[in-house]
């Protein structure tokens, strides 16, 4: 055997020899990874091996089940947590033989593994520490690959922004510059954006990262990080993948809003538009849309902005609401108030009564005295919908409601 202080204190062309050399010195098959758990490299030349390394080398990453298992079982959060190698046992159920791991560290953050495969033989300590020095070789090599991969990853990102800000004409010229960055574009997509409490950071953003290139079932294609704000083009948003990726994102995002379906890549922008009005709308009603997270489920306040423009451009509030807000003022009353609470509960007597904890008795008063002073009938219809759409107008606006 080499001697441990010069076998890996030279240059090699690419990984894979680097990976042979490896395998040579500690005698079993080897793999290394990126930080997602995408296949690097491998050692070429192992008669023996598992299931798992053989559905690794073909699928190009680790299967996702054992990427589970790892993490339940603890593995992960070890392997992470040390500089050193740890010995990782064989998993019963998924053809996982015995291995050797050692996690590629720039200070603290991970940007690989070297996985041994222990086949015939035991890693003794001098194997161990051989180890440990491969990894400092591999990690030279993974360095010049993340350099290369930040650049790739900026080009996505300014083409996702391209997207989203309709830079694109037509959906050729989209899928032709989609093609030569090797972007994959769903047939059809959504455009989810996730709000946090706070500035994403770079640490946040690499766990946003490990998460979308580990759970490919996400189909996320494409995605950016503008301020607080995670922006995703998915191929599917139904509702137990919103919540798969909100759950994955240790419930660090506190909203989420999730466009319409398309097909059509020059609509990103339109459909981004919607994603960012569904984050507007919960903020302006948080109970009423508590959970609503998709445009297609805000009904009519989804016309809200242009009710909006259009009550600025015409500048006039309805006569009924200035009547009763100008006798709350007068008198020190809440006829407003019982209004609103009277029409969101769909004219519900009982209920606005316990909302408002008020008898029943003074209910029917009050509503007697709104149906006079505003000079309304709240038996009518129409009425009591254009009331109902003028106090949720009042509220998107902020305008008082005294």
């Amino acid at each position: 055997m080499d001697d441990d202080r010069t076998i890996f204190n030279r240059s090699f062309d690419s990984l894979t020899t680097l990976a042979d050399a490896i395998s040579e010195a500690l005698r079993c098959p080897v793999t290394i990874e990126d930080a997602h758990h995408r296949l690097i490299a491998y050692s070429t030349h192992d008669p023996q091996t598992d299931p798992v390394r053989i559905a690794t080398i073909i699928g190009r990453r680790v299967p996702e089940k054992v990427i589970r298992e790892l993490w339940q079982n603890g593995i992960m959060g070890a392997l992470n947590g040390s500089d050193d190698p740890v010995r990782v046992p064989a998993i019963d159920g998924i053809g996982f033989g015995d291995r050797i791991a050692i996690a590629i560290r720039r200070k603290s953050e991970v940007l690989g593994y070297i996985w041994v495969l222990e086949t015939g033989r035991r890693l003794d300590p001098n194997d161990m520490a051989q180890l440990k020095k491969a990894a400092e070789a591999v990690k030279a090599n993974i360095l010049e690959l993340e350099m290369k991969s930040r650049k790739t990853e900026k080009e996505y990102q300014e083409f996702f922004w391209q997207l989203l800000t309709g830079h694109y004409l037509s959906g050729e010229m989209i899928q032709a510059k989609a093609d030569k960055l090797g972007v994959t574009l769903p047939l059809g997509y959504y455009v989810i954006v996730f709000e946090f409490e706070s500035e994403i950071t770079e640490e946040t953003h690499r766990q946003i990262r490990y998460h979308i290139h580990t759970n490919p079932q996400d189909k996320v294609a494409l995605h950016i990080i503008n301020g607080k704000q995670l922006i995703l083009l998915s191929g599917q948003a139904d509702e137990a993948s919103i919540r798969q990726i909100w759950n994955r994102l240790s419930s660090s995002a506190v909203n989420a809003g999730v466009s319409l379906s398309s097909g059509q890549y020059a609509e990103v922008e339109k459909r981004y538009q919607e994603a960012l009005l569904v984050l507007r709308i919960k903020k302006h009603y948080p109970e009423e849309m508590n959970a609503t997270y998709r445009y297609e489920d805000l009904g009519f306040y989804q016309f809200m902005p242009r009710m909006a423009e259009e009550r600025r451009e015409h500048d006039h509030e309805n006569a009924r609401i200035r009547r009763l807000k100008a006798y709350d003022r007068e008198h020190h009353s809440d006829l407003i108030r019982t209004l609103d609470v009277f029409l969101t509960t769909d004219s519900n007597a009982k209920k606005t009564a316990e909302i408002l904890h008020i008898h029943t008795n003074t209910l029917t008063y009050r509503l007697k005295r709104i149906e006079e002073i505003g000079e309304l009938d709240l038996d009518d219809m129409n009425q009591k919908v254009s009331l109902y759409l003028e106090l949720r107008l009042a509220r998107f606006t902020g305008q008082p409601l005294r």
